[in-house]
């Protein structure tokens, strides 16, 4: 059985599939690039900011650290970070090393100009399982229009596997709506407790509508799920080769070129609103460090707390700093103060 994912509440319990939900493929990934760049601009503004809504006296704020060679930094202490509310250094009241076993939702698209990228793409989900320890908990949802739940988290690999061998990319929407697709997903992990993280497998294509994206954006910023990305884009930035390109192709060549960068730029958004990182690989040595980083990243982080210094209710910035040189460190950036008593 198939739940679908709804936008106000959690997976049905007995939805089936409907084949008349679907519509065959019909347009390549170059047109879709093509049609949506202007949906990008308008649909994820560069000026956007991440907030947490704070309804207790405490902030938390999870943060990854990872070292230059991209593995996470363990044994940290409370004295190694530095925690600042709109550039004022606060004290952390709370401070907790985080290891434990991943909750990990595999976000797949799978509209219909996923079949033109190269057939390693197809098993890039099932790559990621299998650096995945043993106690990690694993779900797989697909999406075009809406997302698709094919299988609710579990510990076995073989069913999930199972699962990841039975995608169908031929079945699909022309739509991919990511942004939206994934703000119903979040939804429902809400109800779950503990670390999650969605990593998602997609181009970045985005039709979602752009009057939509206040919404959505509220939604991935005050949650408590990172997102991390896996761009699937790499094949389709191989040049023409053997010939030089006609002025209409150049043409076709800019606008497609327009298309990766708003693609790119859509999933380094999404990610970076809550707390989470886009990946970009090249080749095969990429991917697999690619997964090496993000199996650590979903069962590791430092979780820190600290006291808002005013019920103001306005937006404040939140920087976290951390002791020593050619670290990264990822976590969320803002949060919405509680307002006055009494107002």
């Amino acid at each position: 059985m198939r739940d679908r994912i709804e936008h106000t509440g959690r997976p049905t319990n007995s939805l089936t599939m409907k084949p008349d939900r679907f519509l065959v493929a019909s347009l390549p990934l170059h047109a879709l690039l093509l049609l949506c760049a202007v949906t990008f601009a308008q649909t994820v503004p560069q000026e956007a900011a991440p907030k947490l809504r704070v309804t207790v006296d405490r902030v938390n704020v999870g943060v990854i650290v990872t070292g230059s060679d991209g593995h996470f930094v363990d044994g940290l202490r409370r004295e190694d970070f530095r925690v600042l509310d709109n550039g004022v250094e606060q004290p952390i009241t709370d401070f907790l090393p985080v290891t434990e076993p991943a909750q990990v939702l595999f976000f797949i698209e799978s509209g219909p100009a996923v079949v033109l990228l190269g057939k390693e793409h197809f098993h890039a989900p099932d790559t990621l399982l299998n650096k995945l320890a043993g106690d990690d908990r694993v779900a797989i949802a697909s999406y075009s229009n809406e997302p698709e739940l094919l299988l609710d988290f579990t510990t076995d690999k073989r069913t999930t596997r199972l699962a990841l061998e039975n995608l169908n990319f031929m079945l699909g929407f022309a739509q991919l709506n990511l942004s939206s697709s994934l703000a119903s997903a979040i939804h429902w992990l809400d109800t779950l407790g503990g670390k999650k993280t969605i990593v998602v497998f997609s181009t970045g294509v985005d039709t979602s509508p752009a009057g939509q994206w206040q919404g959505i954006q509220q939604k991935l910023e005050t949650s408590d799920v990172r997102i991390l990305a896996v761009s699937l884009l790499s094949d389709f930035h191989k040049p023409i080769k053997h010939r030089m390109p006609s002025r209409e192709e150049k043409k076709d060549l800019t606008s497609l070129q327009e298309g990766f960068a708003a693609a790119h730029q859509n999933l380094r958004e999404l990610t970076r609103i809550t707390g989470g990182r886009a990946y970009f690989p090249k080749s095969q040595k990429d991917l697999d460090r690619t997964y090496t980083e993000i199996a650590q990243l979903i069962r590791h982080e430092y979780s820190l707390a600290f006291t808002p210094p005013e019920r103001d209710g306005q937006m404040h910035n939140v920087t976290v700093k951390v002791k020593g040189f050619d670290r990264r460190v990822d976590h969320r950036q803002a949060y919405l103060a509680a307002a006055p008593a009494g107002s």
